[in-house]
């Protein structure tokens, strides 16, 4: 059993920035593959990005290249989403998510793939 606790999440304004962590137990984290999802009222969730156990590999989604990078301390079983330039469409519930990727170092960008989830931190962005 794995669990992950986010923090970070909070009221900001457009332009500002924040740094969502993603704590995580139980398991052998450096054997985890984690992402971030996020969902808004009314939309589907979405991953907005991926990293792999080894921190080599990442996915981004489109409307987040260039502003958010996720990163990962395996020292300290946390994972970070750090967001620049955040806009009122970056509003949502953020969640942490994690697979068992001890086999392959690559990321997963399927919900369906991973397995244990945290219970979200919400951010929102005000115009």
């Amino acid at each position: 059993q794995v669990q992950l606790v986010e923090s970070g999440g909070g009221l900001v304004q457009a332009g500002d920035s924040l740094r969502l962590s993603c704590a995580a137990s139980g398991r052998t984290f450096s054997n985890m593959g984690m992402g971030w999802f996020r969902q808004a009222p009314g939309k589907e969730r979405e991953l907005v990005a991926a990293i792999s156990r080894s921190g080599t590999n990442t996915y981004y989604t489109d409307s987040v290249k260039g502003r958010f990078t996720i990163s990962r301390d395996n020292a300290r079983n946390t994972v970070y989403l750090q967001m620049t330039s955040l806009t009122p469409e970056d509003t949502a519930v953020y969640s942490c998510a994690a697979v068992d990727a001890r086999y392959s170092d690559t990321y997963y960008y399927r919900a369906t793939d991973y397995r244990y989830w945290g219970q979200g931190t919400q951010v929102t962005v005000s115009s």
